[in-house]
């Protein structure tokens, strides 16, 4: 390929063209140039005019900011043209140092740029580095070449493997601009050096995602789903399902411990499906997504950063002998979510009047509104609070001519929730449940009070329509101690007061006279009685037991106390 390069005339900058091949879309190679910059002081100085100050050239760079001003350099000039046109690259300024002495600070700042999503089917750009090199002989061999990634040690230079052999050669000594350092971060390598990049995309940025992906985010729009599965032999099936992911989930983790096998299915939003066969350790690409999977000896660990780009559903094909068990942990995206209307049309026509907003519950996936449950069935769902505001304030020309407008409060009260009284408690004891009638009502000027539609009073919280009541205890039965035996040797009776007491601890009625705890039962005084065969023994009648008696009727009396 021919191909002619830029070079700068600055003193500052030594451009050196390099050709690096990328593929393109058609096959074809694409060269791109790679600007390699020169420290200032490894080129001739410029001849200094008197004064051993340089001429300064306006129209060569931008104007020179007040901080320049107080300093030796010259003002920053424009950006250059990005490294990289989509996936995050860097452009870089310069600057001239005006005085023949050593400026303090540097002479080129670096800024990210086109921070967009490439293409599905651009690939990645480490590889076509690698790839690049394909047409090019080592060790007098061609290799296919790829990429090596995560070097602990130098993660800017670019290592790459040979296809089919455990050859890992350097073939250069750093990757282009806005190559990323590592895998599963933002931070990208700038002359041949890592640096920091944020969430925001700013260079140096400490700014991070949360688990849900959202940058500098407070985690609430996802939730953490943590559960396991154990295997069923028993059952006669070969395979099983472990748990389906939903889509736009991150940060899944998923272990099998047991003799079975994993594998994965995908289904788009779309009703594309695809399946994953793990047949090997190393990292799968389905659905614009990376997994990672990791074979051992007695487990298996299934890695994905994310979002998902579809509903995965992991299963589990059984191989027989013990059970296994699959723990599993994942980020699941809020997917419906509340989202705030416009105002509703105005009560009146003229007059001054009054417009609410509502919240509708919106499906992030499909685009569409769907029934208020869905956001419902999410905790974290906090429904917004409808916003209230006056409309059509200007005269109605049927009037008298003059309509004073005054606060709601005062002359056109807002609409408001009215309530009918409380129904009778559904128990009388145990805990029961009142309930009433809740409307939305408006009150017109002369104090007239109709019943209006509910949008209208949502602006405040609508009252309860049920409450609990009669929450205390019911009255129990309470029996005390039992009396000495009737006799005094062999075979008598005893007796015990059995009292129904309230839940303040007061003799009362309303217990339930079938589950009352009998008053007297048999008793044997083990001391052998002494007495001739002909006479009977005598039962004992102490005054306790006239009183158990007196008590017993006195409570049969007054089961229902006034």
């Amino acid at each position: 390929m021919s191909g002619s390069c830029l070079w700068t005339t600055s003193l500052v900058l030594l451009a050196v063209c390099a050709k690096i091949a990328v593929w393109a879309n058609n096959g074809d190679a694409v060269f791109i140039r790679e600007f390699t910059l020169i420290r200032r002081d490894h080129l001739a100085e410029e001849p200094l005019h008197d004064g051993g100050q340089k001429p300064e050239d306006p129209s060569s760079r931008t104007a020179r900011s007040e901080e320049d001003r107080d300093t030796l350099w010259d003002a920053w000039g424009s950006w250059s043209e990005c490294s990289r046109t989509c996936g995050g690259g860097a452009s870089y300024s310069l600057r001239r140092c005006l005085s023949s002495k050593t400026c303090e600070g540097q002479n080129i700042k670096y800024r990210t740029c086109s921070n967009v999503d490439c293409p599905s089917d651009a690939g990645d750009f480490r590889a076509q580095q690698c790839s690049a090199h394909a047409d090019e002989q080592y060790q007098d061999q061609y290799h296919e070449w790829l990429p090596v990634y995560n070097d602990p040690d130098n993660p800017c230079a670019l290592k790459c493997k040979a296809k089919g052999s455990g050859l890992v050669v350097e073939l250069a000594p750093k990757v282009l601009d806005g190559t990323r350092c590592y895998t599963e971060s933002l931070d990208m390598c700038i002359s041949g050096i890592c640096q920091i990049v944020g969430c925001d995309h700013e260079l140096g940025s400490t700014a991070t995602e949360d688990n849900c992906g959202v940058c500098n985010g407070d985690g609430s729009s996802c939730r953490l789903v943590r559960g396991h599965y154990k295997s069923q032999h028993s059952s006669g099936k070969t395979e099983d399902t472990v748990v389906t992911i939903p889509y736009k989930s991150r940060h899944v983790r998923l272990i099998l411990k047991g003799p079975d096998h994993l594998y994965m299915e995908s289904k788009t939003l779309q009703g594309v499906r695809d399946e994953l066969v793990l047949d090997r350790p190393g990292q799968y690409y389905i659905e614009n997504t990376t997994v990672d999977y990791q074979k051992l000896s007695d487990k298996e660990v299934l890695r994905i950063t994310g979002p998902l780009g579809a509903d995965f559903t992991v299963k589990v094909q059984f191989t027989g002998g013990t059970d296994s068990v699959v723990q599993y942990i994942y980020y699941q995206p809020i997917i419906h979510r509340w989202r705030e209307t416009d105002f509703f049309p105005c009560s009146v026509t003229c007059g001054g009047g009054y417009q609410l907003t509502s919240a509708e519950c919106y499906d992030l996936r499909s685009g569409r509104v769907v029934v208020d449950q869905y956001c419902h069935y999410y905790p974290e769902n906090v429904k917004p609070k409808p916003k209230l505001q006056e409309c059509n304030m200007e005269l109605c020309l049927d009037s008298d001519g003059y309509k004073e407008i005054m606060p709601y409060d005062q002359y056109h009260p807002l609409p408001r929730w009215e309530s009918s009284p409380w129904t009778a408690c559904s128990t009388s004891c145990g805990g029961g449940i009142q309930s009433r009638l809740v409307s939305c009502v408006e009150e017109d000027m002369q104090g007239t009070i109709t019943p209006t539609e509910e949008w209208k009073c949502l602006y405040s919280p609508k009252t309860a329509i049920l409450q609990p009541c009669n929450t205390f205890d019911c009255p129990t039965w309470l029996a005390q101690e039992w009396s000495p035996c009737t006799v005094t040797c062999g075979q008598g009776l005893r007796y015990r007061v059995v009292l129904c007491i309230d839940h303040r601890g007061l003799h009362a009625g309303g217990c339930n006279p079938t589950t009352k705890p009998h008053i007297k039962e048999e008793c044997l005084v083990t001391v052998p009685c002494y007495k001739s065969k002909d006479t009977l023994p005598v039962e004992a009648k102490p005054v306790w037991h006239k009183q158990a008696i007196e008590l017993e009727e006195e409570v049969t009396a007054s089961e229902e106390p006034t």
